[in-house]
């Protein structure tokens, strides 16, 4: 679901990927929100608060909103020059953005006890937690070939209110891949929910430490992967050794 890309990615893996990773963003948007009272999977309020405190003259609270910005910024910057470096095909150009992501929230979860209230606390965690998310959506947007996107329903849903008056009008040509990314989007939103719920309710029992479930979950997500490219290539190996020792016999 992290390697394939183009003609060679299908519909199961684009359904894997939201499954996931949308658990994963829902889980961490939910417990962040609860953490620190900051929404640390998108953008889009931010930009509004920050235009807020503008106008307000709170140029403090207004420089810290801009800093949480342009670190969801810096980590889809990160991972999208990853990606396109080492190759969309290269098993390195996913590894390296999850394994950062992975390693942000462990951080937190170890080091959260330690979150005060403050100002600048608030700003180092939730510009970490948003730093990890813009890695994760640009990672997932440049793999699926922007058909998924995990840490945000804004654009899930207009797209799923735009493939739903289509059906409605029955002027779509191909209606099965119509339906198939009606679907798709159902999941990433069902998933995203399922992943914000577990998260705050997790988060009142176990604190900080509910940030090692998504970063479990990605682990999960790049050793299956990895398990799965393993398992092919030797399934392919021993194809071509049996072909080989055919052949060999017929000639021999």
């Amino acid at each position: 679901m992290l390697t394939h890309t183009g003609t060679k990615r299908t519909y199961s893996h684009n359904v894997r990927l939201a499954v996931l990773l949308g658990i994963a963003a829902g889980f961490v948007n939910a417990s962040g929100f609860l953490a620190f009272g900051v929404l640390t999977t998108n953008v889009t309020g931010h930009a509004a608060l920050f235009a807020e405190r503008m106008a307000m003259g709170d140029w403090k609270t207004a420089w810290v909103v801009a800093l949480w910005m342009f670190f969801f910024l810096a980590g889809a910057f990160i991972s999208s020059f990853l990606v396109s470096r080492i190759g969309r095909n290269q098993r390195g150009s996913y590894i390296i953005p999850i394994l950062m992501e992975t390693g942000i929230l462990v951080a937190v979860a170890l080091l959260g006890h330690r979150y005060g209230g403050s100002l600048v606390g608030k700003e180092i965690y939730a510009g970490s937690l948003l730093f990890a998310m813009g890695l994760q959506n640009a990672l997932v947007t440049m793999v699926s070939g922007s058909v998924v996107r995990t840490t945000h329903l804004t654009g899930t849903f207009t797209d799923l209110g735009i493939e739903l008056a289509q059906v409605i009008q029955k002027k779509h040509g191909d209606r099965r891949s119509l339906t198939g990314r009606i679907k798709l989007r159902l999941a990433i939103i069902f998933f995203f929910l399922c992943g914000a719920l577990a998260g705050a309710y997790l988060y009142h029992s176990f604190g900080f430490h509910v940030f090692l479930v998504p970063a479990a979950i990605l682990l999960f997500t790049l050793l299956s992967d990895i398990f799965r490219i393993h398992v092919k290539q030797y399934y392919r190996k021993i194809q071509q050794h049996k072909k080989n020792t055919t052949l060999s016999g017929r000639i021999g």
